[in-house]
């Protein structure tokens, strides 16, 4: 006999769950007392959202589920934007929330509500333990719906009294391998057909090629046929930046040089697409565009996409079923045009490399020291805002989660946790956040997380005092924008207040310099800068005025 708290940390250790974010309460108290004795890490964060963000990173990162914890009632609904984003951004995540007992549940009663059916819309499945002896199947159970595709988020709520319960069943249930299905010969026959039958395809890349690991068979096909990728924001890297067959990144919402590519191609092969971040009627607004859908999971109802032919199974299995038989660089394929588009971005990433502007920064010269400075390896995590839109264009990849960014739930607040749980997976490499100053202080409590664990994160912070993404979309539709200006501490002083290295850059030229102090500094540090956001209007120009090479 165990109580049921004691069992359930069992079934956690079983699943290999290795680290917890997380804020207790009273009602969870059995569980941490349980935890208190298991090898499983538990890191204490200073807001429930911050931890579901932690583990929404962990997840992506590792391919296993975070796990992050709160009590009841308002530590529960803290929870929801976290876990909301790692469900839309497909990260597999198991939320724990603890509950007020069952014999005050029907009731008027202290912090409780109903949190399952709260969670029950953000989340893959969500349910509540009512038996002690049901811990083992429904721990097993979230687990494996959380993992599997698409991954998202699981909630599961553990009552007081549940917790404190004797359970006779006292094994957890062993973790099966789940082999996935790989698509028929015929379905291959009709793909080949259509890949073969093209003359100027391309390739869409979404986030289902990084979670399943497929990127060395994308590049490998993409070089075999010679055809271009481009690759949604949260597929960046899954063809490496100096692949010949790299187009970069997709996704503004204004028309960018890329969309060329989209707009002539007479064949868009969609590998891992997920429509949640890059809608398709903006790059097929008549829906007339012949697809081929090449994903584990069936196409999503949409007008705008209606593939001729759904390949299902494992992508990295179906790619390399193509490339057994399709020859080495069809002949009758064009892609002078896409060859064109590769040196124009090329040409538009470098043009401020050598900028010299005092005072605010261009983003486009942020973004090349920024390259300069991380390695193949190391990891980006961008928040959200009109960074975002800058990052994704002008931050080109060496691999995949490398640079993650929130593009199916788009949450603010994202960056600074995410990089502390980055940094757990990979203490060894570069991580660095850049964060507007809008966003970077939705989750600043953080800060105080990183330097107690010693996450030594670099946060770059972009200060225009506003919230310039929205500026800069209702300047682009009304010709002006609504009051959006705000005041911010000063930035070194509030990273000196939570034990952080604190650096002000004010001209361009610094910016390497205050790079490399960052990163050989012991512990986390905090760059600020202001940020030239006129070039945010600058570009909307010039992709307005844009004109596709034939």
């Amino acid at each position: 006999m165990m109580k049921a708290a004691e069992l359930f940390v069992k079934c956690l250790e079983a699943e290999g769950v290795k680290v917890i974010f997380g804020l207790p309460g009273e009602e969870n108290a059995h569980l941490m007392m349980a935890l208190e004795k298991s090898p499983i890490r538990f890191i204490l964060t200073r807001q429930e959202q911050g931890a579901a963000f932690m583990a929404d990173v962990y997840g992506r990162l590792t391919g296993e589920a975070g796990v992050c914890l709160s009590t009841l009632g308002p530590g529960a609904t803290n929870l929801v934007t976290g876990v909301a984003d790692a469900n839309m951004d497909r990260s597999p995540l198991v939320a724990i929330t603890a509950q007020a007992g069952t014999y005050r549940q029907h009731k008027e009663s202290h912090q409780a509500m109903d949190t399952v059916a709260m969670f029950r819309p953000l989340t893959k499945w969500s349910t509540s333990i009512l038996n002690p002896d049901n811990t083992p199947e429904i721990v097993r159970k979230a687990f494996k719906v959380a993992i599997g595709e698409k991954p998202g988020a699981c909630h599961l709520e553990l009552p007081e009294d549940i917790a404190q319960s004797e359970a006779s069943q006292t094994e957890s249930l062993p973790r099966e391998k789940v082999r996935h299905p790989v698509p028929d010969e015929k379905v291959i026959a009709q793909a080949l057909e259509l890949i073969l039958s093209a003359s100027r395809p391309v390739i869409l890349a979404g986030n289902g090629v990084v979670r399943q690991r497929a990127s060395a068979q994308l590049t490998r096909f993409a070089e075999q046929t010679g055809i271009g990728v481009l690759s949604t924001f949260m597929a960046k890297g899954v063809v490496s930046r100096q692949s010949p067959q790299s187009l970069f990144t997709v996704g503004l919402q204004a028309k960018d040089i890329v969309n060329c590519t989209l707009d002539t191609a007479d064949l868009i092969i969609t590998v891992g697409y997920d429509l949640v971040e890059y809608q398709p009627r903006l790059w097929n607004p008549d829906g007339k565009k012949k697809i081929l859908h090449l994903d584990f999971s069936p196409a999503e109802v949409d007008q705008h996409y209606l593939p001729a032919l759904e390949v299902l199974g494992h992508i990295s299995h179906t790619l390399w079923m193509l490339g057994e038989k399709i020859p080495q660089r069809p002949s009758h394929y064009d892609f002078k045009q896409q060859a064109e588009v590769r040196e124009q971005l090329l040409t538009d990433f470098a043009e401020y490399k050598n900028d010299d502007q005092k005072g605010a920064l261009r983003p486009q010269k942020v973004l090349w020291d920024t390259r300069e400075a991380m390695g193949p390896d190391d990891i980006l995590l961008s928040d959200v805002g009109a960074h975002k839109m800058w990052i994704a264009r002008y931050y080109p990849c060496d691999a995949p989660n490398t640079c993650l960014i929130s593009n199916g739930f788009c949450s603010m607040g994202f960056a600074l946790p995410g990089a502390i749980a980055a940094k757990l997976v990979h203490p060894d490499r570069r991580v660095l956040a850049i964060c507007g100053d809008g966003g970077f202080l939705m989750n600043v409590q953080e800060m105080e997380t990183a330097k107690r664990i010693g996450a030594g994160i670099v946060v770059m912070v972009w200060e225009d005092k506003a919230y310039g993404l929205i500026e800069w979309k209702q300047k682009n539709e009304f010709g002006h924008s609504t009051d959006l200006a705000f005041e911010n501490p000063n930035f070194v002083q509030l990273a000196q207040a939570f034990g952080w290295t604190g650096i002000r850059v004010e001209n361009s030229a610094d910016l390497k310099g205050a790079f490399q102090k960052a990163f050989s500094t012991n512990g986390p540090v905090l760059i600020s800068l202001p940020i030239d956001y006129r070039e945010n209007a600058k570009l909307s120009e010039k992709l307005g005025k844009l004109a596709c090479p034939i």
